[in-house]
């Protein structure tokens, strides 16, 4: 098993960032006071920290013709929890920057991939692998 990162990002709402990752993402709650909230991000160590105003961000970068935000993260699933993760968010009418797509398609590396703002502004990608040995491919 992968050892879980931590990532601490900006956001200028901490009730909206709570419906977007515990009600919408359905991220379980950690530790938490008036400025800071953990969440258990697929795994991942996840803080959301109120700021009074979010960093301006670079201009997006040119992927398979979509315009890919910078910086993002995210999380690989496998192609089923990806699949199910997309459905969810779309029957809950989630807004996307790039809906949900197979990149490399019938290629070494396909992966289903999409991109969604969370409400502070910040970029989040999902990928789905149904080979994850080829997470690294070339």
């Amino acid at each position: 098993m992968p050892v879980p990162f931590h990532l601490a990002i900006p956001v200028t709402n901490l009730a909206q960032a709570n419906a977007f990752y515990g009600t919408l993402m359905g991220c379980e709650r950690g530790r938490s006071c008036e400025q800071w909230v953990d969440w258990n991000f697929f795994g991942h160590q996840l803080v959301t920290h109120l700021v009074a105003t979010m960093p301006i961000l670079p201009e997006p970068n040119e992927v398979d013709s979509k315009a890919v935000p910078v910086p993002h993260f995210g999380v690989v699933l496998s192609m089923s929890e990806w699949k199910a993760l997309a459905q969810k968010l779309v029957a809950a009418e989630q807004a996307f920057v790039i809906e949900p797509y197979i990149r490399f398609e019938g290629k070494v590396g396909e992966q289903g991939t999409f991109f969604l703002f969370d409400p502070a502004g910040n970029a989040l990608e999902f990928k789905g692998f149904a080979d994850d040995s080829q997470l690294f491919a070339k």
